[in-house]
This record gives C-alpha cells, structure tokens and sequence, in this order.
C-alpha cells in the first residue's frame, strides 16, 4: 500500500518532547511520534501517553543523551530524562514466536519503519507522526478513522495469535471511540477467543473496565457476548441472561465502581459472592469494599427500605455511585438531598468522645466504652438523639441503666 501522508498540528502534549525527536533525526536518524497518541490527534482526544519510535538503535540513542534509563531495553525502550519529563523512545524492531500468546520470544531491531508499524495491533494505531506535522500511513489507518472502523494490520488471526489481549482492546477502542470492528477483525475474535484465557487476568481486567466506561459501553459488552469473549474471563460465562439484559439497557459509568456495582447488583450477588467475584478479577481491596457498600444500597432501593443508617454507612461517594447504576431514577431522586441532611457524616463528627465520657464519670475503660458510642453514633444518625454533648452525655447513661 502507497503512504499516505497528511499534515497535522503537533499537538502542545508533543512539544516538549520535539527537542529529543530533533536530536535523533540531527544525527541521521529517523524519529516519529506514534501508536495512540497520534491516533488521537488526529481524532482530537486528549492524549496521555508520548510514546516515540525511532530508527536509532538503543545504544545510539544512549550515546545521544546524558540522562537515559534502560525501562525495557530487551524490547528496545530507553527512556530519556534530559528534558524534565521522561519520555519512552524505542527501537524500530519486529518480534516473532508468541509462546505465551502475549510477549515475543524474539526481537529484532531494524531500521525500516514499515517493519515497526507492521507489528502493531490496529490500523489506527500503525501511525507515526514527524515533527513537521506529517503523518505517515502505510496500512489504511487514516481512512479507518474517517470510517470509524477498527480493524486489525495485516491478517487478524496472526495479530490475536501473537496477542490475545488485542481481542480485548479491539472491544475496548469500539467503546471508547464509538467504532465499528471490521468484519475480519470481528470473526477473528470469535475464532479465537479462547485465547483470551491465556492472558493474565490483570490485563483483561483494565481493558474491560475501560470498555465499560466507553461512550458505547453496550457495543462493547455486546461484542463481547456475540463473540463468546465474556466465557474466556472470570465469572461472566454463567451469566448471560444477565448480560444480555444490561446491554439491553442503557447505563453510562465514570468509574470502576460503578462497573463491578452494575455487574454485581444485576446478578444478585451477595457480599460474599462480590469478593469471591472480584477477587476472581485481581480488584483491589478498596475496590471491592466500594461495591459491597454500593450493591448495599441498590438492594436497598429496590426494596424501597433506604434508612439514614443506610445512607451513613455507605457514605457520600457510594451514594452517588448506586445512583449512577441504578436505571430507575425515580427511585434515587432524593438520596443526595437525604444524605446531606443526615446530622453527622462521620463518627468523628459525633460530639462526643470515649475520653469524655470517662471524664464525667459515666462508665470506666473497657470494652463496654465502644458499644455505648456506636450506640450514641446509631442514634445520632436516625435523628433520636441530638447531636450536642450534654444531650450524648444523659443518652448515654440511659443506655447503661437500660442495659
């Protein structure tokens, strides 16, 4: 295929950086730009990573630089720090034999940029931007992106062989991006989807968060289910009814709590049921603690039974996630306004303390001091008791006669 070139605005992310681009390319090397942040350039994305490529092999670039850190120069990273920020430059390579369907067993550096952009995952992303604002497309990148097809270089099957996890960003970038996959792309998912259960599960764990939170959350999982994705990672191939029915609904996420909420809540999983699932996942601790306290109160509104105790215990960020998931909105309307009215937030917000109370007199150290202040803190919060001192105080010796 022909180059197409096209000229674009260097974007100020990349401007810092255009000093290293330019001492390579003084020395008599090749330096571009590429993968997602020229993709997302050229769509007008924010873009997060400078990743830049060169023909330069590892040691010439060391040679070009004081300050350089070898982050992975067995792949033919180094990362040079002479401008303040650290930028990852790599050798053009090619890579071969993917015994573990993830990492090469073989790389070759080369000086061809064509080779390098032929290794690459997606046409959108086998795109390397000059620093004159020049775009180099050798595999049909740029009309793709006006198409808004994502679509494998070369042949799909050798691309999902070398790595499986491209199957996941394949799903992934049609969330984000609201694209289609091409059909060939599409049935070299399906085909090889088993595959997916040789990656790692932390991997396919960031990709299928990102896809939940995509513009087009529900393209995404449905790509998943029509091409048995979804049996190939913990937990989800039991529950397809369930899936089917939240693609059929129409959700908008903005974190990870709210994804693994969703999920959960439409399952009917229990706490215990959500840490054995998410621990499946490879979810961090807090993570995982967020969703049992957000399913907590889906549950609870769905049984119309939402208590100020309730709300307390969840706290302000759980509520707002159990509203983002919940769909009947109806139903949530006034659980922010509920919950800015509870008398205390936090327990330290009680005016009262363990030391005061020892101080005037109502009970000594021991462990009965923690059962009266949760008591106090319980009371407080349902509106029986007033949240002033002299009244916790007199509270609190009715409890001890009480008890």
């Amino acid at each position: 295929m022909a180059i197409i070139v096209r000229m674009v605005e260097i974007p100020k992310e990349f401007h810092e950086a255009l000093p290293i681009l330019q001492k390579i390319e003084s020395a008599g090397y090749e330096a571009y730009f590429v993968g997602g942040s020229v993709r997302d350039t050229i769509l007008k994305r924010p873009i997060h990573d400078v990743d830049i490529a060169t023909s330069a092999y590892p040691s010439e670039v060391k040679a070009l630089f004081k300050r350089t850190v070898d982050t992975g120069i067995e792949h033919g990273t180094v990362m040079i720090l002479d401008h303040g920020t650290g930028y990852e430059v790599t050798t053009f390579r090619t890579e071969s034999g993917y015994q573990d369907y993830r990492r090469p067993d073989k790389v070759t550096f080369v000086r061809s940029l064509k080779e390098d952009l032929k290794r690459r995952d997606f046409t959108i992303n086998a795109l390397a931007l000059a620093e004159n604002g020049q775009v180099t497309d050798l595999f049909g990148g740029l009309e793709d992106m006006k198409k808004r097809i994502i679509r494998a270089v070369g042949d799909p099957n050798e691309r999902f062989n070398e790595d499986a996890l491209r199957m996941m960003r394949a799903v992934r970038f049609a969330s984000q991006l609201d694209f289609k996959i091409e059909d060939e792309t599409l049935a070299g998912i399906s085909k090889h989807s088993e595959l997916l259960e040789k990656i790692a599960v932390e991997r396919s764990h960031t990709e299928f968060v990102k896809m939940m939170l995509g513009v087009d959350a529900e393209n995404g999982l449905n790509i998943m289910l029509e091409t048995n994705l979804y049996q190939h990672v913990p937990v989800l191939g039991q529950y397809l009814p369930q899936l089917q029915q939240i693609v059929a609904s129409k959700f908008e996420l903005t974190n990870e709590v709210q994804v693994w909420s969703l999920l959960a809540f439409r399952f009917g999983f229990s706490s215990k049921q959500i840490s054995t699932f998410l621990k499946k996942w490879k979810t961090a601790n807090k993570i995982i603690n967020d969703v049992i306290l957000t399913v907590e109160l889906l549950f609870a509104i769905q049984r119309n039974d939402v208590t100020n105790l309730t709300l307390y215990h969840v706290g302000c960020s759980n509520v707002d996630n159990a509203i983002a998931v919940m769909a009947d909105h109806s139903k949530t309307a006034n659980l922010p306004e509920r919950y800015n009215q509870l008398p205390i937030k936090n327990k330290k917000q009680l005016q009262i303390t363990g030391g005061v109370l020892i101080k005037k007199g109502v009970l000594k150290p021991s462990p009965q001091l923690g059962k009266v202040l949760d008591y106090l803190e319980q009371n407080v919060v349902a509106g029986k008791i007033a949240n002033h001192q002299d009244e916790l105080v007199k509270a609190a010796v009715n409890f001890l006669n009480e008890d």
